[in-house]
């Protein structure tokens, strides 16, 4: 979502100068995992977090996990997340969770989301990568399966793998649900990683009503050790956007 104003493979170099020491990359497989692997190398950049294959974006689908009839399509796309994951040395990869159509009964989606997360984590273990899931709220994504996090609590739960975890993204929990510290502390132990951005526009995270320096002492000070993602959409030039990040990144943005 970051520096869209060069083509995707320059887009490495990009976070790099900035100070970024990992980045995440939404879907990869449009190139290969070598292609890939090379810039990460050449820019001395970790890979955190891809996502899951999600179906046919441009048709809408958001993902497969929750839709009953798609389990065989589900189970073929695990092996090239595999390869791109050991190929990348990422430890997390993000399982999206599909569209809910309301023609199918809630409970009949909601197990199949969870047998198919099941499956996820087996095949993921063994290769010491971790699944997450992430609520997304319903404003960006009508219709999505998991929106909250008293929900992707209770999968993690029923699913009872040791290898799943919460990806919590501040901006969808504000629109969703809001009381962000309160839910911070109370799912601590279940999450992995953690994604933000300004609220309501999703523009950088000093922009809006979110006050991220006090969240940010908040996540020190429970002991969160993983990384902290920027899924924002700049309101104007990336690197301009970055001053608030300075203190973070250990430089100051380009023009500040």
């Amino acid at each position: 979502m970051m520096f869209n104003e060069v083509p995707s493979m320059d887009r490495f170099a990009k976070a790099s100068v900035a100070g970024f020491k990992g980045v995440e990359f939404l879907f990869p497989y449009d190139y290969s995992p070598n292609e890939v692997a090379d810039q990460l190398h050449k820019n001395d950049l970790q890979m955190v977090l891809f996502n899951m294959k999600p179906g046919n974006w441009q048709a809408g689908e958001r993902g497969l996990a929750c839709i009953p009839g798609r389990e065989s399509e589900f189970k073929d796309n695990l092996a090239p997340v595999l390869e791109y994951a050991r190929d990348l040395d990422c430890r997390q990869v993000h399982m999206l969770a599909g569209i809910h159509d309301k023609k199918i009964p809630l409970q009949q989606a909601r197990e199949t989301f969870i047998n198919n997360l099941r499956i996820a984590a087996r095949t993921c273990n063994e290769s010491d990568i971790t699944v997450l899931i992430e609520p997304i709220n319903q404003q960006d994504m009508p219709g999505y399966f998991l929106s909250t996090q008293a929900q992707a609590i209770e999968l993690i739960a029923e699913a009872n793998e040791p290898n799943i975890a919460l990806q919590m993204d501040f901006y969808h929990c504000q629109i969703s649900e809001g009381n962000l510290a309160g839910h911070l502390r109370e799912n601590i132990g279940c999450i992995s990683h953690i994604q933000i951005a300004g609220s309501p526009d999703r523009h950088e995270p000093d922009n809006g009503e979110i006050n991220y320096p006090f969240l940010f002492d908040l996540i020190d000070s429970l002991g969160y050790q993983g990384w902290i993602g920027c899924e924002y959409r700049p309101k104007g030039n990336t690197e301009a956007g970055l001053s608030w990040a300075s203190e973070y990144l250990g430089v100051l943005a380009p023009g500040n």
